[in-house]
This record gives structure tokens, sequence and C-alpha cells, in this order.
């Protein structure tokens, strides 16, 4: 009889474990989702003509507290940005983002929102000094693709005052 219950135990984990992993992969999908169809509508076409020789260069995001990646290949061209729900395979750029799992679409929207420039870039200061943020690699080539996602300066943030 002990070696039923202790069956029935381990279904039951397996099955929690999975349930959480599923959970934490909706997550990262949502997020990359999210990414490309905020780029797709409002992105700024400026940022990704100043790719230049970094076309074709890989970022890696990770986040920490959900264990997941995703892969962005940076691209001169607005309508080819694309990103993969998978760990990048030699990545010019691994950027780590280590917030609590809560926290994680409030720091990617902050980036997402901010105009696309050096005063924002500046800004996002507060996550990489205390280290919610790290970079690993080429700080150009993460620069670059931040400044791709920056949607700020689209009409839609405009004050109609």
């Amino acid at each position: 009889m002990g070696d039923i219950s202790q069956a029935v135990k381990n279904i039951s984990v397996n099955r929690d474990l999975k349930a959480e992993n599923i959970v934490k992969e909706t997550k990262i999908l949502t997020i990359a989702r999210l990414a490309k169809i905020l780029v797709d509508l409002f992105g700024s076409d400026e940022a990704f003509k100043k790719i230049g020789k970094r076309e074709g260069h890989k970022i890696e995001i990770f986040f920490k507290e959900l264990d997941g990646y995703i892969t962005f290949i940076l691209t001169t061209d607005r309508k080819n940005f694309d990103c993969h729900v998978e760990k990048a395979k030699n990545p010019d750029s691994k950027v780590t983002i280590a917030v609590r799992a809560d926290k994680i679409l409030h720091v990617f929207s902050k980036i997402v929102r901010s105009k696309s420039n050096i005063f924002s870039l500046i800004k996002l200061l507060k996550y990489f000094i205390p280290g919610k943020i790290k970079i690993k690699g080429s700080y150009i080539t993460a620069l670059k693709w931040a400044k791709c996602i920056m949607i700020g300066n689209h009409t839609i943030y405009k004050n109609d005052n």
C-alpha cells in the first residue's frame, strides 16, 4: 500500500512541475510576441537603419526568474525583425534580466516605452547599477537592440494638452 501512495505523490509532483514549466514558457512566449507586435506596429525605422555592420548579430535575453531565453537577431529592416524563444547559439551579447517574476514585465515595458535616444539609455542605468540587468559580450550590440525595441518616440506617446 505504501508503494501506491508514493507513486501517486510522484505523479502529483511531476504534474505540478510540468504545469509550472508551462506557465513559465507561456510568460516568456508572451513577452517575445509582445516585443515583436509592438515593434511591428509602433517601431521606428531610424533605429533599424543605424544597425549597420551589426546586422545578423544575435542578442540572447535570459530571464533568470523564469529560467528562459529569447533570442533576437538584429536587422536593418524593421519588417524582418524577429525573435525566437530559445537559447542562442553563439550570441554576440547576452542580457540577463534578474528581477522577480512579477516585475519582469514592468522592467521590459519600461525599456520598450522609452524613447530611442541617449537620455533614455541613461535612465535605464537604474536597472544596470543594482544588477537587475546585466550585459555580457558586446555592449554596443545590446544597446542597438534596446534602441530598436524602444517605441517611445511614436505619436501614441505624445501629450495632447
